[in-house]
């Protein structure tokens, strides 16, 4: 007769049915295999996670209106205008004289379709005010799509060959591109467009009588298309063509002017040529080489390693195909950066399963081992079809969320093989034994699984940029727990049941936990407990110690990127030409090709980068602006290239505003210091904000400290004689035209070649315009036969004014912002200057505000964000803890072991020197999670002792003793599969925080909890 059964599973237990239903089980298994493997060769892969850019460009033109005009009449209404809208957050704005722009940013609550649909209303809004703004206007010109990014980079050059050849060659390789899958968008850059300049010398005019708008006339004249008419007759229908338009540049020198009574070619009075506008607005250089870019953007949902190998290839036919000498040189490489970043993370965490598997193998028997072996690749599996199946990429946020579930993973199969293991020690059947570890631990388990998760919660809720940017954390860790838990209580005991064997009959169960070990273990519970005030205030005074040794730690946003480039800003005084940026940007680009650590330069002249990575903070087209990107050889190379570039700007540079910085992870965010000063006055702004600065310059881990705006340009005031006006039958605006024809040119017809559209442009020669005396000498006008100049009807007074004013929020703004030196966070050096900061702020006139900007925003927003789920996330979970544990008292213990972790995060990041910043503290949110699960396994381990008949101090003291196995192998698992992430410039500081952290949380819960508990209770010695 066989003896009764220690244990008898209900029909609930997962565990029994997978027992009972073998085949289904191993068919299931084999099915997810199957699926994960196919799914992680279908996932994604990017550099970075997709997030909403949430910023609309809206510019704007009014020639001839100076900077202050511009920024009251038109930018004022346009701001005014937008904030009638509920989803705005700010608009940032700049007036120039004659143009604006403004970008208008949406709350960062506003999520998905909404973003299109403000935008809409956006338009409609500034449609709607079109007819208020002033006369002359032009524009409004709408840019949504200003976070596109160009990851994929080729620079078309060639010694010898024309700006125009290159564009042809850029063209062409642009249409292929264009068909290929995967391809979102295929931008030129830095085309410099053609123009045929008609030069005519303002004495020539005086001398004929001629104006430049009887030329146009009869240029436009000449080289209209009009319709011609038709032949009809019974059968055919027949357009007629009419000759005349020009079709060379010849045509247009034979274009014939009257004169009074004689006629004129063109040619004979005008030099005509084509060449490139001149000045140029912007173009680009590649190496010291005119350059055309080619830039390709990823579609969505498209594969970024199937579009770098399906462009290379296009690229390399057609190169094949080129004259020789005209290259296709590829400059920035998001696939392979993208390869590569995700080939590192997925070695690491290859790192990771191995360092679990020898954690597994060495703390269990081989086969216990080998049964949470067997459970891993199946919750990869699960995971990987779920990431498939929801549209996650893997990226650097998924890839390092894997790696942390990767150590809370192999908790809930640690936990129950154990527990298998320990009944079969005590003589349990297999079945008995499997079925016993889900009546036992998977419920806790569960709790556990949901609290981690509950953990991630706020970066889920948060309704951020930086929240939709990390959100993959929550959402790839949340599958992989409850995927674990599932095979833990399905897949684990099938596999516990097969391969694990009973060793020897032991007598007393207990016996396993009264080896020497366990007997000093249980001493030192025993001891807590008996001292339970001691022990609650030595930890009360570690946590104290804790927090405030956090405080000690420099505070960080997102951490520096460890890419290749260097982003050089080089600025020169308002009012300075395109030729002196041209000149500056030139020198300092030929400085640095010399450099043997510089491995690329690519000069933006009057205008930024395009967005070739997500985190640029893009600059606007500016003709006393230029942007280098200088790629370095390698990321010690790039340190050192930073400091030569800031000290050249230091000595060779002196009236160039420069500096030189790296790439940081993360949304973009601007200069790292940075204040911003708003207000009205604007004179007074200005001189506050200076000494706002000569505050900034004094901190001495500060360097490239600046206003954005304080300067004033040269402008020269020409005051009109109204009564000569009248006289002459001119008026002001009659004048203000001619004198623009003669300084700016216009375009009087377009030549049309093929698809292209090159304006004619009719204009004074440049030479003669290089002074302002020489304004004097424009004709405006004649009398009695003889030509009248400008200095005859007007007077002429230089002066300053205004080249640029900043608004945010339609208040004028300066932002006085620099860069730190070495490795100094931001937040250090905003914290040093803090008492300065409050006693300038104090001396400010009413109606003046003060905001700290740049990252430290960024991130004092982000942690708001988080900050503000809290009440959801402490309401559910208490709900979980209550719903496992049935007591509130209990609940709120395992609540209150949540911040121990602070203690060992503190030590770890100030020993390691890792900066706290957002990623850093998603690690210590994950930590309380991680904390909360270990806590409520002992507490409902000490429940059910009580309820089996045990005394309470017994129960605190053998339960301890019981979970210490399981809570120190899954703590032992967690914290050395962050290993290889520790390595991480980016998820370092996180992987630190975990380790230091759940280190002495786990030694605090074995020692502090159960002396809490028993204080709680007012447990005594039985």
């Amino acid at each position: 007769m066989s003896p009764a059964p220690r244990f008898v599973p209900g029909a609930g237990n997962l565990s029994r049915w997978a027992i009972e239903h073998p085949a289904l089980v191993r068919f299931f298994v084999v099915l997810i295999l199957l699926l994960g493997v196919r799914s992680y060769f279908q996932l994604g892969q990017a550099e970075d996670p997709p997030f909403t850019f949430k910023t609309m460009l809206i510019q704007a033109e009014w020639p001839g209106a100076s900077a202050q005009e511009v920024s009251e009449q038109l930018t004022e209404r346009i701001e005014k205008k937008l904030q009638e809208m509920p989803e705005l957050d700010y608009v940032q704005s700049y007036a120039k004289p004659g143009e604006t722009a403004l970008f208008v940013n949406l709350k960062e609550t506003v999520r998905g379709r909404d973003v299109a649909d403000a935008w809409y209303q956006v338009r409609k809004k500034i449609g709607d005010l079109a007819p208020q703004l002033p006369a002359g206007v032009r524009g409004t010109f709408f840019n949504d799509e200003f976070g596109d990014t160009f990851g994929s980079i080729y620079a078309f050059t060639g010694d010898g060959f024309s700006r125009a050849e290159l564009r042809r060659a850029a063209e062409d390789a642009q249409r292929e591109v264009r068909r290929l899958p995967n391809v979102g968008k295929v931008e030129l850059f830095g085309v410099v467009p053609e123009k045929i300049y008609v030069d005519i010398p303002t004495q020539k005019l005086a001398t004929l009588g001629l104006t430049l708008e009887q030329i146009s006339t009869a240029i436009e004249a000449q080289n209209g298309i009009v319709a011609n008419g038709r032949v009809e007759n019974d059968r055919l229908s027949i357009p007629l063509r009419l000759s005349g338009s020009y079709s060379d540049v010849e045509r247009v020198r034979e274009t014939v002017l009257r004169a009074g009574a004689q006629s004129l070619r063109l040619g004979d009075i005008a030099e005509v040529k084509r060449r490139y506008e001149d000045p140029p607005a912007n173009e680009i250089r590649s190496q010291g080489e005119p350059a055309v870019l080619l830039g390709v953007s990823l579609a969505d949902g498209g594969d970024v390693l199937a579009l770098g190998r399906d462009v290379g290839a296009a690229i390399a036919a057609l190169q094949k195909n080129l004259p020789l000498g005209l290259e296709i040189r590829k400059i920035h490489d998001q696939p392979q950066i993208v390869e590569s970043a995700v080939g590192l993370f997925m070695k690491a965490f290859a790192e990771a399963v191995a360092i679990v598997l020898a954690v597994t193998f060495l703390a269990l028997k081989w086969r216990a081992g080998l049964v949470v072996a067997l459970s891993i690749p199946v919750v990869l599996a699960i995971t990987f079809t779920a990431m498939w199946f929801f549209n996650i990429d893997l990226h650097r946020i998924s890839t390092g969320a894997l790696i942390i579930a990767l150590g809370l993973l192999v908790d809930d199969a640690i936990i129950a093989v154990e527990m298998m293991a320990h009944k079969l020690e005590a003589g349990w059947s297999r079945f008995e034994a499997a079925t016993y570890a889900f009546q036992s631990t998977a419920f806790p388990m569960l709790t556990g699984t949901l609290l981690t998760a509950t953990a991630f919660l706020p970066i889920a809720l948060a309704k951020s940029v930086v929240g939709e940017y990390t959100f993959a954390i929550f959402a790839v860790t949340t599958i992989a727990l409850l995927s674990s838990w599932l095979v833990a209580v399905v897949v684990t005991p099938y596999f516990g049941h097969a391969l694990l064997k009973p060793t020897h009959h032991v007598e007393d169960e207990a016996d396993a936990y009264r080896t020497p070990f366990y007997r000093r273990f249980r001493a030192a519970v025993g001891w807590c407990v008996t001292r339970r005030w001691t022990v609650i205030g030595l930890t009360l005074v570690a946590l104290v110690v804790g927090v405030a040794a956090m405080q000690r730690v420099e505070k960080q946003f997102f951490p520096a990127s460890d890419r290749l480039e260097i982003l050089v800003e080089m600025w020169l005084p308002e009012g300075a030409s395109y030729d002196a940026t041209h000149a500056a940007a030139v020198r300092l680009e030929t400085l640095l090709r010399s450099d043997k650590d510089v491995a690329h330069v690519l000069n933006y002249i009057g205008q930024g980068a395009p967005r070739f990575v997500l985190g640029l903070d893009q600059r606007l087209a500016n003709r006393n602006f230029a942007q280098l990107v200088v790629i370095a050889q390698d990321v010690e190379a790039r340190e050192r290239v930073i400091t030569r570039i800031r000290g050249l700007f230091e000595s060779d540079f002196p009236n160039v505003r420069g500096r030189a910085v790296r790439f940081e992870y993360g949304p973009p965010s601007g200069y790292p210091v940075q204040y911003r000063l708003s207000g009205s006055d604007i004179p007074r702004l200005k001189a506050e904000a200076e000494k706002l600065r000569r505050i900034l310059v004094a901190q001495p881990q500060t360097t490239a400290v600046n206003l954005d705006w304080n300067e004033q340009a040269l402008a020269v005031k020409v005051e009109l004689d109204q009564d000569k006006l009248k006289a002459l039958g001119l008026s002001s605006n009659a004048v203000g035209r001619l004198v623009a024809l003669q300084l700016s040119g216009f375009v009087a017809t377009q030549f049309r070649e093929d698809d292209l559209l090159i304006d004619v442009v009719l204009r004074a020669p440049r030479a003669e315009h290089r002074d302002v005396d020489a304004l004097r000498a424009i004709p405006v006008g004649r009398f009695d036969g003889r030509s009248v100049t400008l200095g005859q009807v007007a007077t002429f007074e230089p002066g300053f004014e205004d080249g640029v004013i900043w608004r945010r929020d339609r208040l004028p703004t300066i932002s006085v912002r620099g860069d730190p030196i070495g490795t100094v966070q931001p937040a250090t050096i905003i914290d040093s200057i803090a008492p300065q900061v409050a006693a300038f702020k104090a001396q400010l006139p009413p109606g003046f505000r003060l905001e700290v900007g740049g990252p430290v925003e960024s991130s004092a927003k982000a942690n708001a964000a988080i900050g503000a789920s809290w009440p959801l996330i402490v309401i559910t979970t208490l709900t979980l803890l209550m719903l496992q544990l049935g007591s509130f008292s209990r609940s709120l213990l395992v609540v209150l072991t949540a911040p121990l972790g602070l203690i060992g995060v503190a030590i770890a990041l100030l020993v390691s020197g890792r900066p706290m910043g957002f990623v850093a503290l998603l690690g210590i949110i994950s930590l309380a999670g991680m904390i909360m699960r270990n806590s409520v396994i002992l507490v409902d381990q000490i429940r059910q002792d009580l309820a089996r008949g045990l005394s309470q101090w017994d129960a605190i003291v053998e339960s301890t003793v019981r979970r210490m196995r399981p809570i120190s192998l899954t703590a032992a698992a967690a914290v050395l599969a962050m290993i290889p992430l520790s390595r991480s410039i980016f998820w370092g500081p996180m992987a630190v925080a975990v380790m230091g952290g759940l280190i002495a949380a786990t030694l605090l819960t074995l020692f502090f909890l159960p002396a809490l508990y028993a204080a709680w209770f007012r447990v005594k010695r039985a």
